[in-house]
């Protein structure tokens, strides 16, 4: 392997896990070299960024560029299995680009142009091989035909991506959580397709409707500099990312000198605390209302659902902040307020119960694996939520997540088979 490569695969690595805060140091012991040595390849840290997002973007590209020829192929796989195919392609594409997926969720960490321009780069023609292999299965009476393919598309890759992201993925490999995610997506965890009016009516869905009423922001309700400043600090965070932004960025923002923001919030650790620990508490306080209900498992998974779409409506900057949390598992810092191993533990016990009543079909992954798919579907992508708005966003959370997008029709299940998927007899493994 050329060295260069070895330093980028050495980087990509110790980024993951570390951070964007890693230093070359770390980079240069984690790659048996000499600091001085990372400068015979690479003239700067911002330099090795500007690769590992380059190469990231370009692996995408290829992963899209191949599915298109394969379009085109005779004797094609039927559609449905090319999308979970197309699915697994750009989930390891993800693993394998850990460190540059965490860069694209932000606008680009420091000052340097041409990273910026490449983090905020789509992926353009892996999303146009997406829209094109559902199109193939809309062609085939496979896909609903009321689904709008170009948001469908852009769902389905970034729920591929976050594959990458150690928290969904675990200890299963990445082509194992792309197939749970994908046959999620298309067939739905709903035995049988529920109705909108039977949701909305359910206790569940009013108990999340209580919570979220009560939900205050809560630098707005204040009006003395130190909540001014969280506010700052809160969407500094959220653009840039926790790690990337320091004190005097925020001060500077502020309007405030160095001293005065430090006088004002402390530590930049406490001030981060305190922003996420009042987000978990609404997240979590919605969570518990809506578990405790008098509802069926189907209903209480969509009104958890509607209390994670809220949630990333009303606070998008702490939405982004909590994906720092999601780099590692276990994360490597304090989790405040949001305790994911909670919320696996209940989505277990919920899809568990689910199963049992028959109310939900959930075949071949382990129970934590499925717990940890189910979570991060349920947090609809930011940009999806924007454009659709708060009540089709959760017409579409239901559809990907509950009904599934895949016309359904009773297909077979063979002989000792339990994970047909789109079969009511399909199980989740305990």
């Amino acid at each position: 392997m050329p060295r260069r490569t070895e330093i980028l695969r050495t980087a990509d690595a110790v980024i993951a896990s570390s951070g964007l805060r890693a230093s070359l140091q770390q980079i240069a012991d984690a790659a048996g070299i000499l600091p001085g040595s990372l400068y015979h390849h690479f003239e700067s840290k911002e330099a090795i960024l500007v690769e590992l997002v380059r190469r990231y973007r370009d692996a995408l590209d290829r992963v899209g560029a191949v599915a298109l020829e394969r379009l085109g192929e005779r004797g094609a796989r039927p559609p449905l299995d090319r999308i979970l195919e197309l699915g697994r392609e750009i989930a390891r594409c993800a693993v394998e680009h850990r460190a540059a997926l965490q860069m694209s969720f932000y606008e680009g960490p420091g000052t340097d142009p041409e990273l910026i321009a490449l983090t905020g780069r789509r992926w353009t023609t892996a999303h146009e091989a997406m829209v094109q292999t559902l199109a193939a299965g809309r062609r085939t009476g496979d896909i609903r035909p009321e689904m709008e393919l170009p948001v469908l598309a852009d769902r389905f890759c970034q729920s591929m991506l976050h594959v990458g992201l150690d928290v969904i993925r675990h200890k299963a490999s990445s082509d194992q959580v792309a197939t749970a995610i994908g046959t999620v997506l298309l067939y739905g965890l709903a035995a049988e397709s529920p109705a909108a009016a039977a949701l909305d009516g359910s206790a569940a869905f009013a108990a999340a409707e209580r919570v979220i009423a009560t939900w205050t922001d809560d630098a707005a309700a204040a009006s003395d500099r130190a909540a001014h400043v969280r506010a700052v600090a809160r969407a500094e965070f959220g653009r840039r990312g926790y790690e990337m932004t320091t004190v005097r960025d925020i001060a500077a923002a502020a309007g405030l000198t160095l001293g005065t923001a430090y006088r004002l919030i402390g530590s930049k650790d406490e001030l981060l605390m305190s922003i996420m620990l009042s987000f978990g508490k609404k997240v979590g306080a919605g969570w518990t209302a809506v578990l405790r209900s008098d509802s069926t498992p189907l209903a209480k998974l969509d009104a958890l659902g509607w209390v994670n779409i809220n949630a990333l409506d009303r606070f998008p900057d702490e939405f982004r902040i909590q994906l720092a949390w999601l780099r590692q598992s276990p994360p490597d810092i304090a989790d405040p307020g949001w305790s994911f191993t909670t919320r696996v533990r209940q989505m277990k016990s919920l899809l568990s119960e689910g199963r049992r009543s028959g109310e939900l079909r959930i075949g071949g992954p382990p129970a934590e694996m499925m717990a940890r798919c189910v979570i991060g579907l349920q947090w609809i992508p930011e940009n999806i939520l924007r454009d659709l708005g708060v009540p089709a966003g959760a017409t579409h959370v239901r559809d990907t997540v509950l009904r599934g997008v895949a016309v359904r029709r009773p297909r077979p299940v063979t002989e000792g088979s339990t994970n047909a998927p789109n079969s009511p007899n399909s199980r989740c493994g305990e």
